[in-house]
């Protein structure tokens, strides 16, 4: 799968958000719309309340999206102008919807301080509500509770629910970081093993080399025959060294499919992706060591490549399947170690096929029956190990 940049790929928390904006939007623009109806009487009463409703709405569109800094301040600006003159002019108890929403929105934006900023939203609230006395003194009572107590309440109570829905994405936030720490440390994980592999070749065999060179130094002088034969020795051994890192290196060392399996198995655990293995019938184990293959490549590709939630493995006496989700390409990415594996594969006369649908990836591997227990030939140069990529 072709790799994407972190920051434009669509996250679980951008489509929380986008279920979020299209299950409440409409509750909220009729909100808006409702409140205006109520409190308009003349048409210039709409003309004076529609821009508060107006840049809630907007702000809130905006909060769903997490791009609400953009527009923060402008709808602040216009709320905040628009409570006064519903309490003064049109006398419009529900003038303050605008800035309690903007405003509670907008708190996320305040890096520093946000205590203060919430007590002097409350306060603008609740002054610029009572200074409905300044035009209507007739019942006091009544002023402040419909004006400053009714608003100041509500607007505490938007923030605190504001607040929640904020906590609830930093959590989602937090779990995705976690998984894609998870996935890397998986990848780390088999680096790790592929170092170990390595290790395990040349390790014991440069250190036997150095012995025997060492040897061979000593016996010059006096046995030049013995001195031959362990150089001989040497050369042989660091000729097979040579054979197998290549053979590592290009990842055709005898796998052990079912060692493949629980090893695959153990790394997407680990990432946190739910795994479902199904073993219809076993493989011949020589050509189950070019299925282990493939499944290593289609391991690394999810791990790296993809925001899987589920992959499914299936055996087949004929063949491998590996289907998984996540997949955020529109098209069919570009292959280039599985390229490898399947003129690998149709050198072996089997066939490797790779299908998207939407969101869902298929690798499977398959060979016909009366091909199913021949050796598979290195037909091609195999992918190293360092290109992971599809």
């Amino acid at each position: 799968m072709t790799e994407r940049p972190p920051r434009f790929t669509e996250s679980t928390q951008g489509r929380l958000r986008r279920l979020n904006l299209a299950t409440s939007l409409p509750p909220v623009v009729f909100a808006a719309v409702f409140l205006l109806y109520t409190d308009t009487h003349a048409w210039w009463h709409l003309a004076v309340l529609a821009p508060g409703a107006v840049a809630a709405v907007v702000a809130f569109e905006r909060w769903t999206a997490d791009d609400l800094a953009r527009v923060a301040l402008p709808c602040m600006i216009v709320a905040a102008v628009v409570w006064p003159l519903g309490v003064l002019v049109t006398g419009s108890p529900n003038a303050y919807w605008g800035v309690c929403a903007v405003g509670s929105f907008s708190l996320r934006e305040v890096r520093r301080r946000r205590g203060p900023a919430a007590a002097g939203l409350f306060a603008y609230v609740a002054a610029v509500g009572a200074a409905r006395l300044l035009v209507q003194r007739d019942d006091v009572r009544e002023v402040l509770v419909v004006y400053a107590l009714v608003p100041t309440v509500l607007t505490a109570l938007v923030m605190l629910m504001t607040a929640v829905g904020e906590r609830f994405y930093d959590l989602i936030r937090e779990l995705e970081q976690t998984r894609e720490r998870e996935a890397e440390l998986a990848v780390v994980r088999e680096r790790f093993r592929f170092a170990s592999d390595l290790h395990d070749i040349q390790g014991h065999t440069l250190h036997v080399a150095k012995l025997k060179i060492a040897l061979a130094r000593r016996l010059l002088p006096h046995d030049a025959a013995r001195a031959d034969k362990e150089l001989r020795e040497t050369y042989a051994l660091v000729s097979e060294t040579i054979a197998q890192t290549k053979e590592l290196a290009h990842a055709q060392r005898r796998l052990n499919l079912t060692a493949e399996i629980e090893n695959a198995k153990n790394l997407f655990e680990a990432a946190g992706i739910r795994v479902r293995v199904t073993r219809e019938a076993e493989t011949d184990s020589r050509a189950g060591e070019l299925l282990g293959q493939v499944l290593r490549e289609t391991t690394t590709n999810i791990l790296r490549h993809a925001q899987a939630t589920q992959v499914r493995i299936t055996l087949a006496e004929s063949g491998i399947t590996i289907v998984n989700d996540g997949v955020t390409a529109t098209t069919l990415p570009e292959l280039r170690g599985l390229a490898v594996l399947r003129r690998r594969v149709a050198g072996d006369g089997g066939e490797l096929t790779v299908e998207q649908t939407g969101e869902r990836f298929l690798t499977a591997a398959v060979f016909p029956p009366v091909r199913a227990g021949a050796a598979p030939e290195v037909s091609a140069a195999p992918a190293a190990p360092g290109e992971n990529g599809r």
